[in-house]
């Protein structure tokens, strides 16, 4: 024990609470075993067919977990005002890439037109 205090001193953790190292192994090694799963089996995972309906929808639903409040709330209190560039630039993005939809470059051009718009209303309106 007392290399080990020696070796987190040496890196500089002074203050160290040795319940705080144990949980942060503990939680590692749940991690690992837990993401080790699918290669104990020798037999492939089949996932139930609505399981695999579902999962084509995940990627939106997590999309849409990080990017709705980003442009909809200020520090977790929704927008009361219509002068928020961040509505119109999302609103001018979202209308390039279902105009442009299949296209080689939907996303740049998605991006590029939300902030061709997002950009001139927050510096030049300062919304």
């Amino acid at each position: 024990m007392e290399a080990l205090i020696t070796w987190l001193s040496a890196w500089g953790f002074h203050d160290w609470n040795p319940w705080t190292f144990l949980t942060i192994v503990l939680m590692a090694c749940v991690t690992v075993i837990t993401r080790s799963f699918f290669f104990i089996s020798d037999e492939p995972w089949n996932l139930p067919s609505w399981a695999q309906r579902g999962m084509q929808y995940a990627p939106i639903a997590a999309l849409s977990a990080v990017i709705l409040p980003e442009i909809l709330m200020i520090k977790g209190t929704f927008i009361h005002t219509w002068a928020d560039a961040r509505i119109y630039g999302a609103l001018a993005g979202a209308a390039y890439f279902f105009w442009r939809r299949g296209s080689a470059q939907a996303v740049l051009g998605t991006i590029v037109a939300g902030m061709s718009v997002y950009i001139p209303l927050h510096v030049g309106l300062a919304w």
